[in-house]
């Protein structure tokens, strides 16, 4: 019989690494929280591409929550100096 494992988080489960864990999981937070204020944003999803600076096939992917399309440099950003 084999032991069960138990996880805080399904990533925790599913990723090699628990660095690997914790980016998917900063990832997956970040994507939640922008595709929360988009939907808050009035206007069309055009609109609200824009407003993100993504296109639009871009934008088809975050909505759909493709997290693997996305690397957390480009959920957030840093400011050039």
């Amino acid at each position: 019989m084999t032991e069960r494992q138990r996880f805080a988080s399904v990533w925790d489960a599913i990723e090699d690494t628990p660095a690997e864990a914790e980016n998917m999981k900063l990832r997956a937070a970040l994507m939640r929280a922008i595709t929360e204020q988009a939907a808050a944003w009035p206007g069309t999803d055009s609109e609200r591409t824009r407003r993100l600076g993504i296109t639009r096939s871009r934008f088809s992917n975050f909505k759909a929550g493709k997290i693997n399309a996305f690397s957390l440099d480009a959920l957030y950003p840093r400011p050039t100096p």
